[in-house]
């Protein structure tokens, strides 16, 4: 594993002592560093080591505690529809190194493991095990590059979710691994996810197979207010297991091509604190959030 994971404490052993910071969106920051719409953003991580690097460095800069690889499409069977399947753990492992560099032995990194892009049986074609050994690959590369958890996040269905905590186990079963859900509003005050799940289920399900950490980041259409109900959703489903949610910065709405995002980083501090008082023990970002929005986060959660 690479250096720079000594001499800082357990992730889980910290939340139980001060809430933390995570960092905010990586495809619009990269958007902004020239990536094209369709372009293989896991790829990047060795041809444009440099950008990638430009963005973990906003984000420590900004006050996170939390670094996220550039690796939401980086499971084999996603890196498979740019024909880059068979360098996963190779893509992985330089992405981890990356953020691990820039944390320092200030922040922690999560090797980020989003979805497969597809349905699992019988709704699609990919099997359980399949998707395991996918993940598999992926998380190994993560953890070879020095992560110090797994994020598997923007989930909609349970059963993705439980197969990305136990690949992570059968590669390090001491990593801390952390579950998030993609929700939507379904009715005023209730959330479930694409697949519709509920709260309860989903929470229940990743806890179940052995995740540490579970919450929430992005969500169809959800503002600010919405947020800070889910996060009560979850903290109440939770039973005692540390919650994070990462808003996007308010619901998104069309400018002709364009998807924009309003929430000002004084709107997103006033949420993170909304999130704080209902137990939601890590704050951070999803998409249209900048280094900004996470410093106005930090500044509110850390008090300053």
């Amino acid at each position: 594993m690479v250096s720079g994971t000594m001499n800082k404490p357990d992730l889980l052993t910290e939340l139980a002592v001060r809430p933390l910071v995570c960092d905010g969106a990586m495809g619009t920051q990269l958007l902004a560093h020239g990536i094209k719409s369709g372009e293989c953003a896991t790829l990047w991580n060795v041809d444009r080591p440099a950008d990638v690097r430009a963005v973990h460095d906003a984000y420590c800069a900004a006050g996170c505690d939390l670094l996220t690889t550039n690796t939401f499409g980086g499971s084999s069977i996603a890196l498979d529809r740019h024909g880059l399947a068979e360098r996963a753990a190779e893509l992985n492992e330089a992405a981890a190194k990356i953020a691990r560099e820039a944390a320092g032995r200030r922040a922690w990194v999560l090797g980020d493991v989003g979805p497969f892009g597809d349905f699992l049986e019988p709704f699609g074609e990919t099997t359980a095990d399949a998707l395991r050994e996918s993940f598999r690959i992926q998380i190994q590369g993560l953890v070879t590059g020095g992560a110090d958890a797994v994020l598997v996040e923007t989930m909609s269905d349970p059963a993705e979710a439980v197969a990305g905590v136990e690949a992570a186990r059968e590669v390090d079963a001491n990593v801390p691994v952390v579950v998030t859900y993609a929700f939507q509003k379904a009715a005023p005050g209730v959330f479930k996810t694409m697949m519709g799940t509920s709260v309860e289920e989903a929470v229940s399900r990743a806890v179940g197979a052995g995740a540490g950490i579970v919450g929430a980041n992005c969500g169809t259409s959800l503002d600010l207010e919405d947020y800070v109900e889910l996060g009560k959703q979850l903290v109440a489903s939770a039973g005692g297991t540390p919650v994070v949610v990462q808003p996007n910065a308010g619901a998104p709405r069309m400018v002709g091509e364009e998807t924009v995002y309003d929430a000002t980083p004084a709107q997103m501090a006033a949420a993170a604190r909304d999130l704080l008082q209902a137990g939601v023990r890590i704050v951070g970002g999803c998409c249209g959030t900048t280094p900004a929005h996470v410093a106005a986060v930090a500044a509110a959660v850390k008090g300053r």
